[in-house]
């Protein structure tokens, strides 16, 4: 992402390098965030007391900042991520703050890991209620530059790993006569950019599995839906730093980018809000909301 750098931000080309979607900016609260409202829940009631929750790909972002939330309001949160160091200091900040918290390393791209982390989460807490599939990479490289190693890689760990988690977790919500499943898609499953055939490909057959699970267990009180996250500020951007750049250069670069792409708020997001997005989905009341997809990106996708 050099063109950030340039005094001239031209809104493909910053797209284009960004990917988009899911895409993030790593660093603490500053003049990116100047115009950000608080994030609550809204509600005074802790929702999900005593529920289960799963999530995958918690060590960091959008999953931890969920982990926290849900936790936050009661719920028994199982999560899981290859980074242990970050998955261990997860788990205790949540239990630091009275939550219950268990991490497990990990990978979605392991059948044999995956189906270990469920069943061993449902057994510690004796089931499940909602799980948050979130786990994913994001990389926007042209098509023909690919290697078959990357696209295989991609696609296992955006689909296969939360087609792995849902077959895994599925039986056990059966179990429990009904559950919610939220899957972290992105606006790339929507409008995409140079670069973004392995990503987008991979959001997009999310799309049909979050429609065909709603189809397959909607009698059976399984709620099924995708979040699509625009540009949040986690880890992930963080590659696109120009190298060199000071601390400030860059946060002035990003309020840049806000302003320029991101049209109805004109900033980045933050993982919390993507996390209160979640929850909202999850909870009780939202008993009619199945086989869609939330789009959580302050207005960027609306000004295309």
């Amino acid at each position: 992402m050099a063109e950030i750098a340039g005094a001239a931000v031209d809104r493909r080309s910053m797209l284009a390098a960004a990917g988009m979607a899911g895409l993030a900016v790593v660093g603490t609260a500053g003049r990116a965030e100047a115009r950000a409202e608080p994030v609550t829940s809204g509600v005074s009631a802790r929702r999900f007391e005593n529920k289960v929750v799963i999530i995958t790909g918690a060590t960091s972002g959008i999953g931890r900042a969920t982990a926290l939330a849900f936790a936050r309001e009661g719920a028994k949160v199982g999560f899981c991520g290859r980074r242990t160091q970050l998955g261990r200091e997860v788990e205790q900040e949540i239990r630091r703050a009275g939550g219950e918290a268990a991490y497990v390393r990990a990978d979605v791209r392991r059948e044999d890991e995956v189906r270990g982390f469920v069943d061993r989460i449902a057994g510690k807490y004796g089931g499940l209620d909602i799980a948050f599939n979130n786990a994913g990479v994001n990389w926007f490289v042209e098509l023909e530059q690919i290697s078959l190693e990357q696209w295989n890689d991609l696609m296992a760990t955006n689909v296969t790993g939360v087609f792995l988690a849902m077959k895994y977790q599925i039986p056990h919500l059966l179990r429990r006569e009904g559950g919610v499943i939220v899957v972290t898609s992105s606006v790339a499953g929507t409008a995409t950019r140079p670069g973004g055939s392995a990503y987008a490909a991979s959001k997009r057959a999310l799309a049909g599995i979050v429609q065909a699970a709603a189809l397959d267990y909607g009698k059976k009180n399984i709620r099924t839906v995708a979040i699509a996250p625009g540009t949040i500020r986690t880890p992930i951007f963080e590659v696109n730093r120009p190298a060199g750049m000071s601390d400030e250069d860059w946060e002035v670069e990003i309020v840049k980018w806000g302003k320029a792409n991101v049209d109805a708020l004109g900033r980045i997001g933050r993982p919390e809000e993507v996390a209160a997005s979640v929850l909202a989905a999850a909870q009780p009341g939202q008993s009619f909301l199945t086989g869609t997809e939330i789009i959580v990106d302050g207005g960027m996708t609306a000004g295309l």
